[in-house]
């Protein structure tokens, strides 16, 4: 019984080994398409970050402003 299970575990796995090999095939053409595809998510998400970084530099700027201006009403 232990031989019959170890025999189709075998198998299985010879098959499942085998059909990646296959898949995997790509052509320049893909790789091509597939990188300029991931050149142009990373521009976006460069885009979304330095957005994020100006606004808050505004805030910063913007508190700071305040904080000037209130402590020169205290004196």
């Amino acid at each position: 019984m232990k031989r019959i299970a170890v025999f189709m575990l075998l198998a299985a796995l010879s098959v499942a080994c085998a059909i990646p090999a296959q898949a995997q095939r790509t052509t320049t053409e893909e790789n091509m398409r597939r990188s300029r595809k991931e050149v142009k998510q990373q521009q976006k998400v460069s885009r979304k970050m330095s957005k994020k970084q100006r606004k808050a530099m505004k805030k910063y700027e913007k508190g700071q402003r305040k904080a000037a201006k209130a402590s020169r009403r205290t004196r």
